[in-house]
């Protein structure tokens, strides 16, 4: 080198000034992506490419700098250069400017990202990021005013059915039952109730049911500003109930409408009334058969085995009194669809019971009303969970979801159809928006859960679950959905111990013999194992096959999968998603088996 030293000639090249001015553009750089990439939901991954991409082209950039110089005639190799004509002293000014330039730029982005969570907290950000839409409304449960303080069904259903008229009302967004129930006999004021469902109105009220009268009062409220819009009372007899659960739907969307139009318009009125009579459909003129309905949903809405028997004698004293009353039906056969999917009792001989009550309670509401969501969601489920017919499944679902777009049930369903078929992302979405229209629903956060632990998301999922424990502590397979959480990260300890307290004895014995199988405990795995076989093997056959597969048995792992199969065990659409399942995707027979259950990839196309 005949310039001087090494070190001479790397400051002459100007090398020094563009390691310097590249760590600056590199900042800067990643002080903008950090602010864009969210914004426009990138991945985390994305991220890590991105600064990874950054730090490989340092290297690049410096060998750049020692090889070439910028000229007036353009790029050319430093070889290439005679040494009077050499301009990298000008060059190295106009980096060393361009360099501060670009650090003060950086500087900014970097305070303002400081200060952004401060600037968001204070409400000084212009607007929020999802605005309330205008046509949004919640319905309370309306306060049992009657002196039977027993007759709390009644106040809860007069609710419920306004609600679920409500909800079929095309643009209107309505919060789901759980979620705007989950209020009930608390003194949160409307723009809290506003804030946490995510809606602009309320409507509350009261019901006083004495003898053949029955006195409703409703008034809807803005949430933002606890402004009354619109109020009510009305003193009927108790057989006039139906035509006032008609007025008050009607006026409501009335008012909403004219919330954004500055009044309602004459000409939008038969328009409304066409639609709530068209929600309304699969009802009943019988005042006796309308109270044993109320009774049934409102057991129902309890989820559990005992109170789900109860709801079923209310559905079946309801279709005595009117054969012809089709909701009661769906009702019916959402009770025997329940006991199917989550009920011991009766083993085999009792799952097959119900099955076909639950079959013909879905044909007889069908057959009254033939576009009645309440009924399409039992058959969607029958056909999913049981019959494992994924395309009849899925035009059930389709036809349901385009009557009632809102009904987190319907989407929970799609969802889990959607996981049967592979399609795990479009599940997850479908479970997002299940909880975003009922965020207090337990069984849809757990879907949820269930989706980010198929992807991979485990410490999303596990956040999820502890939602769920939050909102419903006895609910199964949440504490060892946590476990399976830990189990796939390899956390085994953690994994046995939190799947000990579910409430549901076959999700505690599956996690507690596969965590504790990793953990060479062979003998507290097998007694785990051999309880789960003993106590469950006509309700739980899966589970079983899971554990085998799990523990590398492929033989017993198939042979359980088979029963599983014939005993139309509920947990199989799950098959192509399930997490304990990978030691048998290399086996011929896994491929077999997923044809004889019509979920091979070309049979799904």
């Amino acid at each position: 080198m005949n310039r001087g030293s090494f070190f001479s000639e790397l400051k002459r090249r100007n090398v020094y000034k563009v390691a310097v001015a590249y760590a600056v553009v590199s900042w800067l750089l990643i002080q903008a992506a950090s602010i864009l990439f969210p914004t426009f939901e990138a991945p985390l991954w994305a991220m890590k490419i991105f600064v990874a991409v950054i730090a490989l082209g340092f290297p690049v950039a410096l060998v750049f700098s020692w090889a070439f110089e910028i000229t007036p005639e353009g790029l050319k190799r430093e070889s290439e250069i005679e040494a009077g004509k050499s301009i990298t002293h000008h060059t190295g000014r106009k980096l060393v400017g361009i360099t501060i330039f670009i650090a003060v730029i950086a500087t900014a982005l970097f305070v303002f990202q400081l200060l952004r969570p401060h600037l968001t907290s204070t409400g000084a950000t212009s607007a929020p990021v999802n605005a309330v839409p205008e046509k949004s409304v919640a319905v309370l449960a309306f306060d049992n005013l009657s002196e039977d303080k027993g007759s709390e069904y009644f106040s809860d259903g007069i609710s419920e059915e306004l609600l679920t008229v409500l909800q079929k009302i095309p643009g209107l967004r309505v919060a789901a039952r759980t979620s705007a129930f989950s209020f009930k006999g608390k003194n949160a004021t409307a723009e809290e109730i506003g804030q946490k469902l995510g809606v602009a109105n309320l409507v509350e009220g009261s019901v006083r049911k004495a003898g053949e009268t029955v006195r409703i009062a409703a008034r809807l409220t803005r949430t933002t500003s606890g402004d009354e819009i619109w109020s009510e009372n009305y003193t009927r007899d108790l057989k006039d109930v139906f035509a006032v659960q008609t007025e008050l739907a009607t006026t409501i969307v009335g008012q909403l409408r004219g919330q954004l139009t500055g009044g309602e318009e004459p000409s939008a009125k038969a328009v409304i009334q066409d639609q709530v009579r068209a929600a309304e459909k699969g009802g009943t003129k019988n005042v006796e058969a309308h109270e044993a309905y109320l009774q049934g949903r409102f057991f129902l809405n309890r989820h559990s085995e005992k109170e789900t028997d109860q709801a079923r004698a209310a559905f079946e004293r309801t279709v005595e009194l009117d054969p012809k009353f089709a909701l009661a039906w769906a009702g019916l056969a959402q009770t025997h669809v329940w006991d199917c999917n989550y009920a011991t009792q009766g083993g085999q001989k009792g799952f097959n019971d119900h099955l076909t009550a639950a079959r013909d309670a879905v044909q007889r509401a069908l057959a009254l009303e033939p576009d009645l969501p309440d009924a399409l969601f039992p058959r969607a489920m029958i056909e999913t969970n049981f019959d494992y017919n994924w395309k009849d499944a899925a035009e059930t679902l389709r036809k349901a979801l385009a009557l009632a777009p809102q009904d987190p049930a319907l989407l929970m369903e799609a969802g889990n159809l959607a996981t049967a078929r592979g399609e795990t992302k479009q599940a997850l979405d479908l479970f997002r928006r299940a909880v975003a229209l009922d965020p207090v629903n337990a069984q849809a956060r757990e879907f949820l859960a269930s989706g980010f632990s198929v992807l991979g998301n485990q410490e999303e999922a596990r956040a999820e679950y502890a939602r769920v424990i939050e909102l419903n502590s006895s609910a199964p397979n949440s504490q060892a959905g946590i476990g399976l959480a830990y189990l796939l990260e390899g956390k085994f300890e953690e994994a046995a111990v939190a799947a000990q307290k579910d409430a549901a004895d076959w999700a505690r014995l599956l996690i507690v013999s596969c965590a504790r199988w990793d953990q060479k405990r062979v003998a507290e795995s097998d007694a785990a194992l051999a309880e789960l076989i003993a106590t469950n093997a006509e309700t739980a056959a899966y589970q079983i096959a899971e554990v085998y597969a799990y523990r590398n048995d492929k033989d017993r792992a198939f042979e359980w999968l088979e029963r599983a199969r014939r005993q139309r065990d509920a947990g199989l659409p799950g098959l192509r998603a399930d997490t304990l399942l990978p030691n048998l995707h290399d086996d011929p027979r896994w491929d077999a088996f997923l044809r004889k259950m019509d979920l091979a990839d070309d049979q799904l196309k």
